[in-house]
């Protein structure tokens, strides 16, 4: 029997209430995490093998436990090469170096401009070292999502850098195809909408979807958006804009046309019912493809670019759209040739890296995709939490409510701190 210790906040199947998903942040911060760990689940699912969550508490003491009860430890990432994600690195780092098992990183990325400019990631270098040394005393190679992660590790001095994508786009495996449903948008489509509340820039397009599309609905992943759909009050970006749906008296949140998905699988389901999706967010707009709905992500920075690029799935960046962009000439421009006759080979690079890394995948065993998805279909899924969804009643909802804000305010005066502390050491580097 292998056991396989996958880092994650919880087991897929685990069905959780909205509230409970809020405080303990289920999610990782963003519900688009959970599109690509399930589907690293699913992918590891083989007859024989156990997979167990690791809860995103995996730290060195528990290293001897580990080396003793598993035979991988299995590591679906996104951006973590960035400066706010430093602690959690650097612990992961920690634990890594006291294993004597084998580490497989799936897709881990640099977060860096549009133009890929690195040089922001300076101050971090040694933690990013130090990580990724780490990992390649632990296999072959370190795995990453595209083009500007590689371009960026060789850049401090690393060989075995492989691009592999992003486990989420491998949910199906070999199989995988989008077309469009309609040949053309019109009024009444039914489109999804993703937003990175952070984005400005992106708020006038939100103004302009709003009242051209009356079907149209948005799709939050973000943990402050749970927080404020489930509790009230206002979003922590909305100093920033006040046309992204960031606070109560937004149209898309005062007309209950927001939903916010606790889990992937719930989520993609919806998205097999619109006509086409499209927004900042690149898990947004994966889960739609998973679903064969057409989408089109908008770029913002290298994270998103590099995994749209890599992947062939049309995008646009956001210096090259405006207030005029409208989701029809999105759709009408939208070309899914690349991203379907490219993903044979995609998929058969990525089984490859699992094979040097010793890891089975479920698509070498008849039938054990299709025993997930089944497990999957009979799951009881929690509803998606919407604007109307009601805040919990009672003194022990408020008083749960009071504690969870000052761990929130906590957590940002750490990470506020944390980032700090990089200026002063990138100041102190500098020539």
């Amino acid at each position: 029997m292998t056991r396989i210790l996958l880092r994650a906040p919880k087991d897929p199947f685990e069905v959780r209430p909205a509230e409970q998903v809020l405080e303990q942040n289920l999610i990782g911060n963003n519900s688009g995490n959970l599109v690509f760990i399930d589907a690293a689940h699913k992918l590891l699912s083989v007859p024989g093998v156990t997979i167990v969550a690791d809860r995103f508490q995996a730290a060195k003491k528990a290293a001897d436990r580990i080396n003793d009860e598993f035979d991988h430890y299995v590591l679906p990432l996104a951006n973590a090469f960035r400066p706010s994600f430093v602690p959690q690195l650097e612990r992961m780092t920690e634990l890594i170096t006291r294993l004597r098992i084998p580490v497989v990183v799936l897709g881990v990325g640099a977060q860096a401009t549009l133009d890929y400019d690195w040089t922001r990631l300076a101050p971090i270098e040694p933690s990013v070292k130090a990580f990724v040394r780490a990992v390649l005393d632990h296999g072959p190679s370190i795995g990453v999502r595209g083009e500007l992660t590689a371009e960026y590790l060789r850049s401090l001095g690393f060989r075995d850098v492989e691009v592999v994508g992003c486990p989420s786009m491998f949910a199906w495996g070999p199989a995988l195809r989008v077309e469009r449903k309609l040949s053309e948008l019109t009024r009444d489509a039914r489109i999804a909408l993703t937003v990175s509340p952070y984005v400005k820039a992106f708020g006038p397009i939100v103004t302009r979807h709003v009242e051209a599309y009356p079907n149209l609905v948005y799709i939050a992943q973000d943990l402050e958006s749970l927080e404020l759909l489930l509790w009230g009050g206002t979003h922590p970006d909305a100093w920033k804009t006040q046309d992204n749906p960031v606070h109560l008296a937004h149209p898309l949140i005062r007309e209950d046309r927001t939903q916010l998905f606790l889990d992937p699988y719930p989520w993609i389901a919806d998205l097999r019912t619109r006509d086409f999706s499209f927004g900042t967010r690149i898990h947004g707009t994966i889960a739609a493809l998973l679903a064969g709905t057409p989408g089109v992500v908008v770029a913002h920075d290298s994270r998103t670019l590099e995994l749209a690029r890599y992947f062939d799935i049309p995008h646009r960046t956001i210096r090259e759209v405006g207030p005029e962009t409208d989701a029809a000439a999105l759709y009408a421009a939208a070309d899914y040739t690349a991203l379907n006759e490219g993903h044979a080979a995609r998929w058969a690079t990525f089984q490859s890296y699992l094979a040097r890394h010793g890891v089975d995948h479920a698509f070498d065993h008849v039938g054990a995709p299709d025993a997930w998805e089944a497990r999957a279909a009979a799951t009881p899924w929690p509803p998606a939490v919407r604007s109307s969804f009601g805040a919990p009643a009672g003194v022990r909802a408020r008083v749960r409510r009071a504690r969870y804000v000052a761990r929130r305010a906590a957590r940002r005066s750490n990470l506020k701190r944390k980032q700090a502390e990089l200026v002063k050491l990138a100041t102190r580097r500098a020539p």
